[in-house]
């Protein structure tokens, strides 16, 4: 994984998304823990940032989602989820959009590994074709 930049307060994003998960201790830290780590293994080169007062972020060539938590749900939002194919149907959020879609997790849901993991190497290779 590439080294993430570090924030104004000199903490790197990678720590703050640490200390999100350890201070949500209920189920939406343990949600947002294992997507990450899916998400770190579906695009090992992906770079965790923290933006906006507290959200966790990962980019590769440019952004593939943000992990929102709230109360009843933990929020994936994919900034270009409109133009990704999504043939086993996680996205259930923001579907209304032209350019975003989201996957809203809530207490007890089962994540589809596979699909989620094709779902974030799909935004990635979008993210690198709209580079060029």
């Amino acid at each position: 994984m590439k080294k993430s930049a570090t924030t104004k307060g000199g903490e790197s994003p990678s720590r703050l998304i640490d200390a999100r998960i350890k201070e949500l201790d209920d189920w939406r830290g343990k949600t947002l823990s294992r997507v990450r780590a899916l998400i770190k293994q579906a695009d090992p080169e992906v770079v965790e940032e923290w933006k906006w007062r507290g959200v966790p972020v990962w980019s590769h060539d440019g952004l593939i989602c943000t992990g929102e938590t709230y109360k009843s749900v933990v929020k994936l939002t994919f900034s270009k989820g409109a133009s990704l194919k999504d043939p086993s149907g996680l996205f259930n959020s923001s579907l209304e959009g032209n350019a975003r879609r989201a996957i809203d997790f809530h207490e007890g849901d089962e994540i589809d590994d596979d699909a989620f993991k094709t779902l974030i190497r799909a935004a990635a290779a979008l993210n690198r074709s709209s580079a060029r």
